[in-house]
């Protein structure tokens, strides 16, 4: 080995940064040691494959430093494409799916059918034991109906009622990693659309999850949408509902921030709302100081140096 300064190792400085790295993440990672993560995967998030890889390397990594993750995944992209080579148009209200009989079989199709396996299957290559669920095996997410508001009934769009908290222990504890598609099934054994970000945080609130992480295609909650510069670090369960009435968030992140704001209230510790669209967010956001998104804490947690 080259020698420098009468015999010390010449170390390159990218080696010493990356064992600085480490460190820096050792008190995070002796925290989380053996408590439960939820993460939920944004359709949006899922278009690049090497960035899908990365993510995933983020969800086996936790797995194998004694975290129990959990993977919920969506499939907005994948459902819209499938619906639109049937000529079927897709609709919205307030940022949900509206969801008649036709949609619904197309829904189960792509996220419990499709993309489901596929992420299983790319865990399985990167070492994860990963087992695929929908909410309809063994009861995992039973739901009622989602009532009609403003006016508009979604259809096959249901609210979650019960989680069968046993069944993800029973996986979460072992050495596997569940991986969730949001389709519940009510008392009759109809199918339901559930919204991927509801699923995540009632099954982070079931479990008393210490963290719920949102992975989506944006920084987190920004005060000025087009701004990367006003995305907001931190913010209470209490200031989310002022951002919702005065419009600072607003379509598909009011049922997000709702879900983190409920899982805050339900006993999970802190919810973080991530990029995932850039390489190892989960990683960046849970096992550095810094941190890269937007995280949601109780009124009475304030602080957001002490993130895990």
């Amino acid at each position: 080995m080259e020698k420098k300064n009468g015999g010390s190792p010449l170390y390159s400085d990218i080696l010493v940064e990356k064992a600085n790295i480490l460190i820096e993440a050792l008190p995070y990672i002796q925290t989380l040691s053996g408590k439960t993560v939820v993460i939920k995967y944004g359709g949006n998030a899922m278009v690049d494959e090497e960035l899908t890889t990365k993510i995933l390397q983020d969800v086996t990594l936790l797995k194998y430093v004694g975290v129990n993750p959990i993977l919920v995944h969506g499939g907005g992209p994948d459902i819209n494409a499938a619906l639109s080579k049937m000529g079927v148009e897709s609709k919205f209200h307030n940022g949900l799916r509206i969801t008649d009989k036709a949609t619904m079989e197309v829904v189960q199709m792509v996220l419990a059918g499709k993309l489901n396996k596929n992420i299983v299957s790319a865990l399985g290559s990167l070492g994860g034991k990963a087992i695929g669920l929908c909410g309809k095996d063994a009861g995992l997410l039973t739901v009622e109906k989602k009532p009609a508001k403003d006016g508009v009934d979604l259809g096959y769009v249901g609210n979650i009622v019960s989680v069968n908290v046993k069944l993800l222990e029973l996986l979460a504890h072992d050495e596997y990693i569940p991986v969730i598609a949001p389709v519940g099934v009510d008392a009759q054994g109809e199918s339901y659309n559930i919204n991927a970000d509801t699923a995540a945080s009632e099954i982070a609130a079931a479990l008393k999850a210490e963290k719920l992480v949102f992975l989506t295609d944006v920084d987190g909650i920004r005060m000025q949408a087009d701004d990367p510069a006003s995305l907001i670090s931190a913010v209470s369960v209490s200031e989310v509902g002022r951002l919702i009435a005065s419009g600072v968030i607003t379509g598909g992140m009011i049922p997000k921030v709702q879900g983190c704001a409920r899982a805050i209230e339900k006993g999970v510790s802190r919810v973080h709302i991530l990029n995932g669209t850039i390489p190892h967010p989960i990683i960046l956001e849970i096992f550095t100081d810094k941190g890269i998104g937007t995280m949601v804490h109780a009124d009475d947690d304030v602080e957001r140096g002490t993130k895990a």
